[in-house]
């Protein structure tokens, strides 16, 4: 008998002791590159803070092996290695963490850089969403990547929820206040239509005063006398500059109805320009904002 259990102990001891053996499957990314990537990668780097926060919101951060400067969101990612900032990445760095995969974005990271990556053997998936759809396509792209299928199909479903929850109550009025969103100051920049701005400020109830062709058009203050928003929102990362600074700028100009109305708002810039599920809450806030009446605003989510 003792024999016996000597030799299942060795046996196990056998089993375990062998290396693991990663197989690996043909995907396609979301800019119709084709490449192989482990089928459970252990090691990897989200190249992008975007990236670093789905990972998280997927649950899958202990794969997680370096991420880039500005990867602030949720505060756990603050401890983890860095990799330069996403624009200007550290190939070096990134060779000694030994990565299974990196995980890139196609509006930040540069295009050669990336081939460079890839020249080295570490196989790079590129992420290009560009509205909400996209985003939550790439969530579930990523959710198959990361073996958390149910994780991102759950993800998912709560931002296809609370989309619909904001559209069905901002239906119900007829009128939509136009609005100006400032992304920078001195001078004076918003977003156009092809931007998530745009999009969110349409999906609230509003009208983008900066629609047209120019992602991120300029503009004097005698073009925004014209344009005459009755609601202005001003990302909190606007020129570098203190909320109540920014706010002040705004209300010199009297003749305006946003200024005469006193709607003049300071939003969470990560909120509105990061492509993750946090974009739904922005446009919870955006809605609240636009349509008081109809959505109940904490006070915390913006700075009048």
């Amino acid at each position: 008998m003792t024999g016996n259990i000597y030799l299942i102990l060795t046996l196990l001891l056998v089993f375990f002791c062998q290396p693991v053996e990663i197989t690996a499957g043909s995907v396609t990314d979301q800019v119709g590159r084709t490449l192989v990537v482990p089928e459970n990668p252990s090691r990897v780097i989200a190249l992008a803070p975007s990236i670093t926060e789905i990972i998280y919101d997927l649950g899958q951060e202990k794969r997680l092996v370096g991420v880039t400067q500005y990867s602030t969101y949720p505060a756990a990612a603050e401890s983890l290695p860095r990799v330069g900032s996403y624009v200007r990445l550290d190939i070096e760095k990134i060779v000694a963490l030994k990565p299974d995969i990196c995980l890139a974005i196609k509006d930040g990271n540069p295009k050669h850089t990336v081939d460079k990556i890839v020249g080295l053997g570490i196989p790079v998936y590129v992420i290009n969403p560009q509205n909400l759809q996209q985003i939550m396509d790439t969530i579930s792209r990523l959710g198959s990547l990361l073996n958390a299928e149910k994780a991102a199909a759950e993800l998912v479903s709560n931002m296809e929820k609370r989309i619909e929850q904001v559209r069905m109550r901002v239906n119900a009025g007829r009128h939509k206040p136009r609005v100006f969103f400032q992304i920078d100051a001195e001078p004076l920049f918003s977003a156009g239509t092809n931007t998530f701005i745009h999009e969110l400020i349409q999906l609230a109830g509003g009208v983008n005063t900066a629609a047209g062709e120019v992602a991120y058009p300029r503009y004097s203050w005698e073009d925004i006398i014209v344009l005459q928003p009755e609601i202005v929102l001003i990302s909190s990362m606007a020129g570098g500059l203190a909320p109540e600074y920014l706010i002040q700028s705004w209300k010199k100009w009297r003749l305006l109805e946003a200024v005469k109305n006193d709607r003049i708002f300071v939003v969470d810039a990560e909120l509105f320009d990061r492509p993750t599920p946090r974009l739904v809450d922005g446009l919870e806030i955006i809605a609240a904002i636009l349509h008081p009446e109809r959505f109940i605003k904490s006070n915390n989510q913006a700075e009048e």
